[in-house]
């Protein structure tokens, strides 16, 4: 692709770069990256900045590797560029990289319906639910999120660790999904993907959001930046936008928010196209849940769309968030033209997500289940959801990643004194941190919450042993909850990703019992 198009991922945005050196229409682009080892002969070189390293001081590098284009914010006279290679000035050049993405691989969001879904919790299994629908009502689907990509009929295994990948290699998944006839690109849009422009110059048309509580403040600073980060999303569902050549079919624009969640008035406005709310709690929501019944088989319940309809629904999924996760699908998909009929039985045939309340089961007397939970809000749900479902002890096996929000720690552990009858704090990914450290900080606000160590809960770095410990307490009738990894396939200690797959060594440690 010839610089100058590839420069056509600035139209309508709020910049005009500058161009230095080599002319554009002359200049033959062959591949866009931000990290310079991967540059080949002929490819164009992001210099973005990074939280360890300014990528201007790679350009050297990515020249001697043979770029022909660079993109950066400095001003040309600081750096060493030849003036037989083209320089791009920009502000952003986090954002400049999901744009030439997006041009780069063709604008493949302007060739479908794509709906993002954001939130704290929640995020997979309703984006989930949503391809599912879509499916059931006669589209072809594709996927991304934290667990795997679907493209039509395939899925392959998310084995990044990143919900949103960087914006060149999102666009390639977005670009193949056009290729094999996707109608609706479902996105897991997060926090850290919009804040950081790995999701820039994608062409919403829908937004959801599952709840907001606090999360990634490591990214984000603040809570009130967090929550802002999630807005840009609604933000950029356009009504008046029109996608050329855009999908063979009317995609209506539209905004899902929770009525039930502290996010709605917050989230409101920033809300351009019409808003769809949905909810439990909340009478006034425009679809609404009514005769919940919530058992450990799953959940049935009533709703009632916009237009007054009312249907049944009948879903394998356990625990009441999950009833608003398929709200929130539901209302995503009524705006897209879905039926009651479709919905319910794309609801009631739903297998869930690995490694969300996924039961193990190796022949032992006691329930153990794994799931994600790796938040405050999320940790308290599933010990909520699981305690009328266990006779006798509810037994949480958690802990804390490194390098990330420090917050949350006290608040897991104030969480699980009061939810759990005994907890193994441990490793989740202690990155480069000192793994103790991280388990004394969660069992702080557990001992603040009244919980007494070595009788209540104990602190056990190595996950295996952790795991172990509680298995071996664990008698017939209880509960033994891993949280805090479900899907993953690795645990990060120091700098290295070490495999690990908590589904995988309970089912290990529970053979070992026989």
């Amino acid at each position: 692709m010839l610089l100058a198009q590839l420069l056509r991922g600035f139209d309508g945005t709020d910049e005009t770069p500058e161009v230095f050196g080599r002319a554009p229409e002359s200049v033959e682009v062959a591949g866009v990256t931000y990290n310079s080892a991967d540059v080949q002969p002929g490819w164009l070189f992001v210099a973005r900045p990074g939280s360890k390293a300014d990528g201007h001081q790679f350009i050297p590098d990515a020249l001697a590797r043979g770029a022909v284009a660079i993109v950066g914010s400095r001003p040309l006279d600081e750096l060493q560029v030849p003036l037989d290679v083209a320089y791009i000035r920009v502000r952003n050049p986090r954002r400049a990289v999901g744009l030439l993405a997006c041009e780069f691989a063709g604008q493949p969001s302007r060739h479908m319906a794509v709906i993002g879904v954001t939130g704290t919790d929640g995020k997979t299994t309703t984006v989930n639910l949503i391809a599912a629908i879509m499916d059931a009502a006669g589209h072809s689907s594709g996927l991304t999120s934290t667990v795997d990509f679907k493209i039509g009929p395939r899925r392959m295994e998310n084995e990044t660790r990143f919900t949103n990948l960087e914006a060149p290699e999102l666009q390639d998944v977005l670009a193949q999904m056009v290729r094999e006839g996707v109608d609706y690109a479902v996105i897991e849009s997060t926090s850290s993907g919009l804040e950081l422009e790995r999701l820039a110059g994608i062409a919403y048309d829908v937004a959801v959001v599952t709840n907001i509580t606090s999360e990634h403040l490591e990214v984000h600073g603040t809570k009130e930046a967090y929550w802002r980060a999630k807005a840009m999303l609604f933000e950029r569902i356009d009504p008046a936008y029109q996608k050329i050549p855009g999908p063979p079919f009317i995609v209506p624009r539209a905004c899902i928010l929770n009525a039930d969640d502290a996010s709605y008035a917050f989230l409101s406005r920033f809300c351009r196209a019409p808003i769809v709310s949905y909810g439990i709690d909340n009478p006034g929501a425009d679809v609404n849940a009514k005769h919940v019944v919530s058992r450990d088989t799953g959940n049935s319940f009533d709703v009632t769309l916009p237009d007054g309809v009312t249907f049944h629904v009948e879903s394998p999924l356990v625990a009441r968030f999950n009833v608003a996760n398929c709200l929130a699908a539901i209302a995503a998909c009524w705006t897209q033209g879905a039926t009651p009929e479709q919905m319910a039985r794309a609801l009631a045939d739903f297998g869930g997500v690995p490694g969300r309340m996924e039961r193990i089961q190796a022949g032992q007397d006691f329930a153990v289940i794994v799931d994600y939970a790796h938040t405050a809000e999320s940790l308290k749900q599933v010990l909520t959801v699981l305690r009328p479902l266990t006779k006798n002890r509810l037994i949480a096996v958690f802990g804390s990643a490194g390098d990330r929000d420090r917050t949350k720690r006290p608040e897991m552990g104030a969480v699980a004194a009061e939810y759990a009858d005994y907890f193994v704090i441990t490793d989740e990914d202690p990155r480069t941190e000192d793994a103790m450290s991280i388990l004394r900080e969660i069992a702080a606000g557990a001992v603040e919450a009244g919980a007494v160590e070595d009788r209540d809960f104990i602190c056990q770095v190595g996950r295996r042993e952790a795991i172990a410990r509680a298995f071996a307490l664990a008698q017939p009738g209880d509960t033994v909850v891993l949280c805090g990894k479900g899907h993953e396939q690795s645990i990060v200690i120091g700098t290295e990703k070490i495999p690990w797959d908590d589904r995988k060594v309970a089912r290990e440690l529970l053979a070992e019992r026989t």
